[in-house]
């Protein structure tokens, strides 16, 4: 059962923290759920695909790391299809919330076209980053039947943000969940060829995604569609009608959002790459690292949606001191959860490398030794890493897009990608320079976001 809370405008201004955490517990709980669902989803097809070798894991990896990337990227300009849900929630104007939803389809069509196409022929792009050849020539069966995924999915993030800005998460960790148990049985049959259907290799692995894809939307639509709690937004209210007003300002505050997520997940492809031109090995402990990392970062980031819906909501309201409120009990509680989770990396090194590599690989010794020296690290930027997407998500509820672009490059390019390469490279440190920079550029990113977002809500109003 759902718990949904209302608070009317003339209601107290400023809730009292207990109730703000409540709110934030209500939505990002199922929301963490689900994104730990998610990162299942992607933990099992490389694990179904690791049995396969070491090399189909790199390769697999490689490419879906890539692909979701992408996605991330358009992902990160329709997010704001949330904030504008709840804000127009806040203010009390249903009509407005449901239209920006409405909005959020047509400009998702309009990005899953080109998201498609570029996702499709990245072993194109990926040759000229210097790859091991076969690793290359693996991922591309996997790329075409994964790319038909895509508009699905962000079809479904459209509904999945709408639900979310209204408080309704459950149904979204629930179809979330069931997902990670068709994709072990739609990847493991289509891989290994069970039940009388070939052995699809890798490529199998890409239909899987595909399909479970769209299960997740067909199944939220649903759900939305019968919940009589969302008729009164117009969600489904005659033909999809273009409003350029609104889609006008989902490109003007998504674009500089899109450029951040373009340089986050450039600091993690340019450590990718740059681990592959190393050589497989550093690769193949990059996917197993990585795995571990993409965990913590998706706790982190169920609790900064919830807490970027809160910022907007308390900004709908006219309230600078309940956005500032949320922010702050979101980082907190963020902060907390991560610390939490450093047990994790740093106490099961094995266990996390024979999730993806069968004990009697060639590769899995020196895997192992190189996963377990740099799980310390990873223990400790993670940290930052969730910070940087609380704080992120935060000015995005303030509708604040263009400064944090500009904190991003400094501390994503600047002091990750050309800091970890001037350690790996130059000063020959090898793959633990990558990693060294990549944390130096999470922690720098993380600290000046959060900054920010304390200078602009300890603003006095005019």
């Amino acid at each position: 059962m759902e718990t949904s809370i209302e608070v009317n405008a003339d209601t107290a201004i400023l809730s009292t923290p207990r109730f703000e955490a409540r709110m934030l517990c209500i939505i990002a709980g199922p929301l963490i759920a689900a994104y730990l669902a998610e990162a299942a989803i992607l933990l099992t097809t490389k694990s179904i695909v690791g049995k396969l070798g070491y090399k189909e894991l790199a390769s697999v990896g490689l490419a879906g790391d890539f692909g979701l990337e992408i996605a991330f990227v358009f992902i990160g300009v329709l997010s704001v299809v949330g904030v504008l849900v709840a804000q127009a929630d806040g203010a009390g104007n249903k009509a407005d919330a449901g239209n920006a939803a409405r909005q959020g389809f047509i400009v998702s069509l309009l990005l899953g076209i080109p998201m498609t196409l570029l996702v499709a022929n990245l072993d194109l792009i990926l040759a000229l980053t210097g790859q091991d050849p076969e690793v290359i020539a693996l991922m591309g069966s996997y790329l075409v039947p994964f790319s038909l995924g895509m508009i699905p999915l962000l079809w479904f993030f459209i509904l999945r943000t709408f639900v979310a800005s209204l408080a309704k998460t459950g149904a979204v960790m629930v179809i979330s969940i069931i997902a990670i148990g068709l994709n072990y049985i739609l990847c493991k049959t289509l891989v290994e060829g069970l039940f009388g259907f070939p052995a699809l290799g890798i490529a199998g692995a890409g239909w899987s995604m595909s399909l479970v894809s769209v299960f997740m939307f067909l199944a939220l639509l649903a759900y939305t569609y019968m919940t009589p709690t969302f008729r009164g937004y117009g969600l489904f209210r005659g033909r999809l009608v273009f409003d350029p007003k609104t889609c006008k300002q989902i490109f003007y505050l998504g674009l500089p959002v899109a450029g951040i997520v373009i340089l986050e997940a450039g600091l993690f492809a340019a450590t990718s790459i740059l681990s592959g031109v190393l050589g497989a090995i550093p690769l193949a402990t990059y996917q197993v690292i990585i795995a571990w990392v993409g965990i913590a970062f998706m706790t982190a980031h169920g609790i900064a949606e919830a807490g970027m819906i809160r910022v907007a909501h308390g900004i709908g309201r006219g309230s600078m001191p309940a956005a500032r409120q949320a922010g702050l009990l979101t980082f907190a509680m963020g902060i907390g959860l991560l610390l939490i989770l450093t047990a994790i990396p740093l106490n099961f090194p094995e266990p996390l490398v024979k999730i993806f590599l069968e004990p009697n690989d060639p590769g899995f010794p020196a895997v192992l030794e190189l996963t377990t020296r740099l799980l310390i690290l990873a223990a400790f930027f993670q940290i930052f890493d969730g910070l940087q997407v609380m704080a992120s998500l935060a000015l995005r509820g303030l509708k604040d897009t263009l400064v944090p672009l500009y904190l991003a490059t400094i501390g994503y390019w600047v002091f990750g990608v050309a800091g970890g390469w001037y350690l790996a490279f130059p000063l020959g440190l090898g793959v633990d320079g990558l990693w060294w920079g990549m944390a130096v550029g999470l922690t720098v990113t993380g600290s000046l976001l959060a900054l920010r977002f304390l200078i602009l809500t300890s603003a006095k109003p005019n």
